[in-house]
């Protein structure tokens, strides 16, 4: 389900004229007038996920990404909160948002066009409390349960990893977590930077160490617009050289997250 949000408060004078987009760049990322940004919800806020407010309203880093690149084309942005990246993706094919940050593969690249990354994953599993799964091999055995959240990066990367068993598909983080709590399900697929508050609300539960996917969050455009994304690349490498990356992470808690260098993939 989705939630429209949308905000004025864009900070429009702190902009240089010099950063401004070219008038095609501006048509080929803001088609409707308004910077419509996908973001993804969790019950904790991730380099990706966001979480809601008491009215409703997305928190997190993506939100203050996109809060700035609307600034920076001097229009106001609207916020579509998804329940995980495989639907913002859905909605960047079928027209709905403009731009959104979600991992990176092959399966996405046929749909979306990239820019930078600003964050590096590692894709791991939380395993259940009581489990004897230790390892990441231990994970791969008959009849372990292994669940990953819909149409993502991190389930497809499992999927490929697993031989000897198979992934399910759920819908959303808290799906995963009260799967987990009632042991229907023995290992949860998702990044490290992710886990730790969800382990937290688990006791017993444990991540997993090492990783069975390595890719990066980036900014993310509709395919065939070669003009808006040279637009999003040039913004995400300044935002990551000018602090713009450093300070949403710490805003939101996340400072450990080590911001992704320069070019970035």
């Amino acid at each position: 389900m989705w939630l429209q949000i949308s905000s004025s408060d864009n900070g429009y004078g702190s902009v240089p004229v010099s950063d401004g987009p070219t008038p095609l760049q501006r048509r080929e990322l803001v088609p409707t007038g308004k910077l419509r940004v996908g973001v993804a919800a969790a019950p904790a806020k991730s380099a990706l996920f966001v979480v809601k407010g008491a009215g409703g309203e997305p928190r997190g880093v993506t939100v203050d990404l996109g809060k700035e690149l609307a600034s920076k084309l001097g229009v106001p942005v609207e916020y579509l909160v998804a329940s995980n990246s495989g639907e913002l993706i859905d909605a960047m094919s079928s027209a709905a948002i403009d731009v959104t940050f979600v991992p990176i593969d092959e399966e996405r690249r046929k749909k979306v066009d990239f820019g930078p990354a600003y964050f590096i994953i590692e894709s791991t599993y939380l395993v259940r409390a009581g489990s004897d799964i230790k390892s990441l091999s231990d994970v791969d055995r008959p009849n372990i349960r292994v669940i990953g959240i819909a149409n993502t990066a991190t389930l497809r990367g499992a999927a490929r990893s697993l031989k000897n068993t198979t992934i399910a598909a759920v819908k959303s983080v808290s799906e995963a977590t009260e799967m987990l709590r009632t042991g229907t399900a023995d290992a949860f697929a998702l990044t490290h930077d992710a886990l730790p508050p969800i382990a937290a609300r688990l006791p017993g539960s444990r991540i997993l160490d090492g990783n069975f996917l390595q890719t990066g969050i980036a900014i993310a455009v509709p395919r065939n617009r070669p003009n808006a994304l040279a637009y999003a690349t040039s913004f995400m490498e300044d935002a990551k050289a000018s602090g713009s990356v450093r300070r949403a992470f710490d805003d939101a808690g996340l400072n450990g997250l080590v911001v992704a260098p320069p070019s970035a993939r």
